[in-house]
Formats: C-alpha cells, structure tokens, sequence
C-alpha cells in the first residue's frame, strides 16, 4: 500500500459530523460502530434504520412517518421499493430555514467581471415568497413543469426554490446552450414558465440571449409566460413575442408571506438530462425527498459541510452540481456562485474569489487542478486560505499528480476528496470521508447507503485491482422516478438493468483499490464524459450528418491529458474531402445549435464505420481501439474489417 497524503488529527475525526453521527446511531450491542468502515456496513444491513437517522441527524423538516422502507419485488428491488412512503415534506422548505440570525448571507455572487451582489436569509425569502405570488397568479402548481435557460445566477436558485414551495417541477440548462440543444430538452417537458436571461459573459466576451429567445420560444407551445432576467443590462429590451415580462416584474409583488405545502416523499421535485447514443437527451424525473436525503447525507458527513460554512462549488446550470450546490442551503451555510471564466481576467481568479469570501468549501474538476498544475499556480504562497477545509474534485478522475499538487501547492491540511456519481442519481455512489486517510489517485469510499461494487462481465464481484462494471446492487433514495415519455419503462430499464437484471449499472468502468477506495477508469459504455458533462453522441450526429459532405458519423471520448477529449470520425460522400473548412464548419454548428462542450477536439475522416448485425454503428468498438483497450465482443459485429480504419489514426495518451 502507498502511503496517505493526508491523515486527519484525531481531533479533526472528533469534530466532524461524520464522527458524531456515527456515535449517535442507536446500533444493536453486537454491531459496534468503531469507525466509518462499520458505519457503511450497518448502512447495508439495516438500511431503514440508516436513512431514518439520516432523516433526524441532518435536520429534515417534515412528518416522517412511522414506515422508512418498504422492500420492493425481489426480481427489481431498485425500482419497486420505496422509502418514507408516509412521509410529507416541502423541499423549498428545508433550504429557506436558515441560521437564527436571518441577515446572514444566504447567496453570495460573483461574476468574472467584478460585479458582486449579496442575498441574505430574510432576502431570499423575500425574493422567492415575490415569485411565488406570480407562479400562482399565472395557475402554475403541482403536475406543472418551470423551467430555466440560465447562467449561475442568484435568479436561478430563486425560480427552483419559487417552483418546489407549491410542488411545480425545475428544469435547467446552461445559458451557452443553443437553440437546438435548448429545444431538445425542454421540448419534451414542456415548461409553462421560461425563466431566461438577457445574455452571459465568458473570458471577457458578453453573448447575447434574446436573439435565441424568440426561437427557442416558438418551439416551447405551452408557455404562459417568459421571465426575463437582466444579466447583462439591468434593464434589458425585451423580445417581441409575447407574454413576456421583466424579472424584476415578476417578481415585484409586496408580500412576505412564504407557506409551504407538504407533498409525498416521491414528488417530482426535478427533471435532469443524460444524453443517450439514440434520440432526444433523456429525461430523468427526480424524486424531491431521495435528493434532499442524498444531498444533506453526502453534504453533512461526507464533506463536513456545518452553519455558517461558505460553499463555492464551480458549476453551470446544465450540470447536476448546480442542483447539489444549491441544496448546501439546507445545512444552514452559504453558497457562493461564480459565474464566468475562472482564468479570467488571470489565472488566480478563483482562489481570489475563494480568499475574499472565507470559503471553507471549494468544489472544481479534476481538469482545473491539473489546469492550474500545469500554469504552475502556488495559491498557498499568494492567497490566505485558513478558512479552507475541505476540496471536492468531480466530473472526471483526479489522477495521482493533482493529489499531489493539491496538497503541495494550494493546502497542506485540507480534506482533498474526488467524487463520482451522476445526473442519474443526482448524487455520490463513492466520495470522501473526513475521518479516513486520502491516497494518491483514489476515491476514499462507497457512500454511506450505496451497496457499490465492482463486476465483471458474469455479475461476480471482483477483488481490488481488477477493473469492472461500477454497480450497485440495493435500493438507495434518489433512484429516479422515471423517464417522460417512457410509459412502458424499457427505456428506464435498458439505461440501468439490462446487463445485471435488478442491479444498477452505472456505465463507469471502475476498480476497487487495497485501500478500500476506488478508481474510476472512466465510461464503459458509449455516453461522452467531456469535462465532468456527460454528453449524447445522437445530439453530435444529429448536426453533423445535416451537412451534405456527410454521410455518416461516429462520436467516441478518448481518456486525454487527464480528462476526455471527444473525436469525431465522419464518412464523408465520394470526392469529398476532409477540408480545415468543413471541420470549421462542423465545429461552428455544434457550438452554436448545441454547446461548447459538445465541439470535438478532433475530426477524423474515414471510409467506412463498424456496425453490429442489426445495421447499429458500433461506438463502443471504436472507443476501445482510440483508448487503446481491447476490443470487446467482436461477434457481435457484421463488418470488424472495419475498425483497421481507425487504429493509428489518433494518438494514444499513454
């Protein structure tokens, strides 16, 4: 075993909730709870007690009811059984209780330009209770979707909290999304509310919204109203296209009263989307009580995270961390939101931020540690950063490197913690632990509930060093609802089941370490993970095969420099060739009708693409040759000639 880069004093085990949760557990004699080893065991085995304690140690506000689990069909457990079935609880309520001294900062905001506004507890209130009162004047209310195309912005967290008091479902996505990307989301929930802001500014450029509103606004045809949000002016001109009012409109009602209904623990509280490889992005309805006991669990003992804490997690609001970060509110701490570019206007931007604000919290990607690795920034000999406790790093695997540097070049006592989850759970299967020594490379542990494990390709567990399916294989709270428009539910089942019947697998290839930890070796199926997001390869195809040069395409992430690049090959018609151009032009439709993240960082042309022998294109094949890995199920394959056209043909990150 590798020595620990970081082992917390015995006093630091004492002082977290983690330490004091488990000696509050009322455990039977025989099962002695003398670390969080056994504490995660217990979990497993008497999961009712669990999350019940879970429900009163983190300070859940609701009637709980007498009943924590009802065990489902023992051939689907995951999907059939139900936690809290007698519970009632508002969301919006647990995240608006705030500390005794209400003229606390709630929100703090930042933007990369300087400009600074600050919420307190009593303001916030104010703000939503504000919005409130016009959602129930426009008839909005429980079965109703509120959706938002938005930057970070405080206006952002007051639409979610405004659509969870009076049980209305939230959606969001990222403001430098495109019209198509929008469409193809919202298009299928179908929102009665638009919340969307004039324009956002990025590395020193600003980008106008409103010219896409009118666009995005046709497509959406049972809007009763678009809510616009100054960003850039503080007055914007609002578009020409009816029912269309001022955020500062919306919201200009003089009350301050805030009453909230308690609903089921299994109301819709979110819809969250996770690319597929065909059709429209999938839409993951969440469930509100699974996400608030996922988050406070994973927020409270795993990050350490008490009142009056600041929480500076870097996020859009495409991304299932924005809706992490904002259930911080519920532990009583303060979330600060930074929106824009975090090298500008220099590469010390973020810590600056975190410095002026006492941030005690500070979540980034593995990709910005190793960013900052590489500029050679030293933020521990240029920044005070004693607040500081604890880093979360997510979105991809931090490697051995940028543990290293952490702790050398921004906090030598700091809780440095990867994480590894998802939009489909819209939580952690494995994350840190504040009581537990930190290793190189490596996540420290299962989370607390999650039955995790690593399989191989029959169902078996497999010992540590061996690289398998990541799976779980019990119910967990946050298992969602469903998918729209998947009546049936085969959809549901074929994203999750299909492989390990009545066992969820998640689609990470994972292996478990000597330590107890475990790494993530990136995805083992064909979603891309650029960047921490997690992208669908018909969204790319669906632009790219509109050019007439194309006559095909194929999409694959390859493990890069500490992340994943996406690369894009393409058949291209006879006499066509591949031309700096049409790549540019490729590239430019992406980013505009999809998003930034979705532009390949290299394009490739080849003469032919391999196929299963139901005519599918083969992406996983082609993933393992780019990676290369061997590649698996060859018979499955009508043409495996084929993949000689794509060895060599990008370089290897080894």
């Amino acid at each position: 075993m590798n020595e620990p880069l970081w082992t917390p004093s015995p006093s630091r085990v004492a002082s977290s909730r983690l330490d004091g949760f488990r000696h509050s557990v009322n455990a039977p004699n025989d099962l002695r709870l003398v670390d969080s080893r056994a504490l995660h065991r217990w979990s497993l085995e008497q999961p009712d007690a669990f999350w019940s304690a879970i429900w009163d140690n983190c300070g859940v506000v609701g009637n709980k009811g007498v009943v924590a689990l009802v065990s489902g069909d023992v051939s689907d457990p995951l999907r059939t059984s139900r936690f809290f079935p007698q519970a009632k609880l508002n969301f919006a309520e647990n995240l608006l209780v705030g500390p005794a001294d209400q003229s606390e900062p709630a929100i703090v905001f930042e933007r990369e330009d300087g400009q600074r506004r600050q919420f307190s507890w009593e303001q916030l209130r104010w703000n939503v209770a504000s919005l409130v009162a016009h959602f129930r004047e426009l008839g909005v209310g429980p079965g109703d979707t509120v959706a938002a195309w938005m930057p970070n912005l405080p206006e952002t967290v007051i639409t979610m909290l405004a659509a969870a008091t009076i049980g209305a479902t939230f959606t969001s996505t990222s403001a430098d999304f495109g019209v198509a990307g929008v469409v193809d989301r919202f298009g299928q929930v179908r929102p009665v509310v638009l919340v969307a802001a004039d324009g956002y500014s990025y590395g020193g450029k600003r980008f106008d919204c409103l010219d896409r509103l009118g666009e995005i606004h046709a497509s959406l045809a049972d809007l009763r109203e678009v809510i616009v949000v100054g960003n850039l002016s503080d007055h914007p001109k609002l578009p020409a296209i009816g029912n269309v009012v001022s955020w500062a409109t919306a919201t200009s009602k003089l009350t301050s009263e805030l009453d909230f209904e308690r609903f089921d623990f299994d109301h819709p509280l979110y819809i969250l989307y996770s690319s597929g490889t065909t059709g429209k992005p999938k839409c993951i309805v969440h469930r509100a009580g699974g996400v608030l006991l996922m988050h406070v669990k994973e927020q409270q003992l795993a990050t350490d995270i008490r009142e009056g804490d600041r929480v500076l997690y870097v996020t859009t609001c495409g991304w299932m961390m924005w809706n992490w970060l904002t259930t911080v509110l519920a532990s009583k701490a303060t979330i600060i939101l930074y929106e824009g570019s975090l090298f500008h206007p220099g590469s010390s931007r973020l810590f600056d931020v975190a410095q002026r604000y006492n941030v005690t919290l500070l979540g980034v990607s593995a990709k910005y540690i190793d960013s900052c690795r590489k500029e050679g920034l030293r933020p521990r000999d240029t920044h005070s950063l004693a607040a500081l406790r604890t880093i979360c790093s997510t979105g991809s695997s931090l490697v051995p490197d940028g543990f290293v540097y952490v702790y050398d070049a921004i906090a030598s006592d700091v809780h440095l913690q990867s994480m590894s989850g998802g939009t489909d759970l819209c939580g952690c299967f494995v994350g840190g632990d504040p009581t537990q020594p930190v290793y190189a490379g490596e996540i420290q542990g299962p989370s607390l509930g999650l039955a995790v494990d690593v399989f191989d390709d029959e169902g078996r567990s497999l010992p540590a060093d061996h690289k398998g399916e990541l799976v779980c294989t019990q119910p967990f709270p946050s298992v969602p609802l469903y998918f729209l428009g998947d009546a049936d539910g085969v959809r549901f089942h074929n994203a999750y089941f299909d492989r390990f019947p009545g066992i969820w697998n998640h689609g990470d290839f994972a292996a478990w370490t000597p330590n107890g930890g475990m790494v993530i070796h990136g995805r083992s199926d064909a979603t891309l993970n650029a960047s921490g997001v997690r992208i669908g390869t018909a969204e790319i195809y669906e632009q790219v095969e509109q050019f007439p040069q194309v006559l095909e395409a194929i999409a694959v992430g390859q493990e890069w420099d500490n992340d994943t690049r996406i690369v894009l090959f393409v058949r291209l018609a006879n006499g066509i060739e591949l031309t700096d151009n049409l790549q540019a032009e490729i590239r430019g439709r992406l980013r505009i009708n999809c998003s930034p993240r979705h532009v390949p960082a290299r394009i490739v042309a080849v003469n032919d693409v391999p196929r299963t022998r139901s005519g599918k294109i083969t992406e996983l094949a082609v993933a393992d040759v780019v990676n290369g890995r061997p590649v698996r199920n060859t018979e499955a394959m009508a043409n495996p000639e084929a993949l000689a056209e794509f060895i060599g043909r990008v370089e290897l990150a080894i």
